[in-house]
């Protein structure tokens, strides 16, 4: 989350962390859904918006120009620096996550940035209308067409039925302990499976999971489909086992369904 985080030391941390990955560094530029940030680094959350316009725009100019010159409200300005270690020419890929608002959306437009929403809940095609919004802005603002992903839970077994078990297992008392700080609906069961069965968690088995992915890349024109697997204190057995079987199973059955129906992105 930019908001909170100086963009300088994000900076040298993600540009260290490409070198030692050897090239292989991405990150996404979020808002984040949860405010705690805020008070712990003495922000004032009346400035959220100003924040979120500031820190990333720094921290982008630091990417793409060589030395930089720049002054704002919430750090000291920069004369003409030039920060070490370097990232590649241009900077790394960086994405920009939203969570639902058009605000959002326009602004990597402005950026010339990819797009990456963070679907945690409901239907997911309710961001096709985010994706066409992102895809006209650009144009608007003059730059070429940038791919669009998704980032979304889930979990992959050997069948639907031990998929669901494990996850409202471990996922349960996480969701209802974010219910009781943030005021979110508690969770339930049948809740849980209307969201397995056409909504935001792609849980299942390995069919179930690639058939539902490649749904949603071409309701919603992805390029890229991320899934986050660690709810908290997930057995390390479930998170290795939905790793293998996404690159064993899920990776080459997406393909091979998008061989028979490609996208039109």
């Amino acid at each position: 989350m930019p908001s909170t985080n100086d963009p300088v030391r994000l900076y040298r941390e993600f540009a260290t962390l490409d070198a030692v990955s050897r090239g292989r560094a991405q990150l996404v530029l979020g808002r984040a859904s949860a405010t705690d940030s805020f008070p712990l680094f003495g922000y004032d959350l009346a400035d959220y918006e100003e924040l979120f316009e500031e820190k990333p725009d720094l921290f982008l100019r630091l990417q793409r120009e060589e030395s930089v010159t720049w002054s704002g409200r919430f750090r000291p300005p920069l004369v003409e620096q030039r920060l070490h270690p370097r990232m590649p020419a241009g900077g790394i890929p960086t994405w920009i996550g939203v969570g639902g608002s058009p605000d959002s959306v326009v602004r990597a437009a402005r950026y010339g940035l990819p797009l990456m929403p963070a679907v945690i809940g409901g239907h997911p095609q309710r961001f096709a209308a985010h994706v066409e919004l992102c895809h006209r802005a650009l144009d608007q603002f003059g730059h070429a067409p940038q791919p669009v992903a998704q980032d979304s839970l889930g979990l992959v077994a050997d069948t639907d039925e031990e998929a669901v078990e494990t996850w409202w297992t471990y996922w349960q008392p996480v969701a209802a302990q974010l219910a009781e700080e943030r005021g979110f609906h508690r969770p339930t069961r049948e809740r849980c499976l209307q969201e397995v069965d056409r909504g935001a968690l792609f849980v299942g088995s390995p069919e179930t999971v690639a058939r539902k992915i490649v749904t949603m890349a071409h309701d919603l024109r992805l390029s890229r489909f991320d899934r986050k697997y660690d709810v908290m204190n997930l057995p390390r057995e479930a998170r290795a086992r939905t790793i293998a079987l996404l690159g064993r199973e899920v990776a080459p059955r997406v393909q091979e369904l998008l061989t028979k129906e490609p996208l039109h992105v």
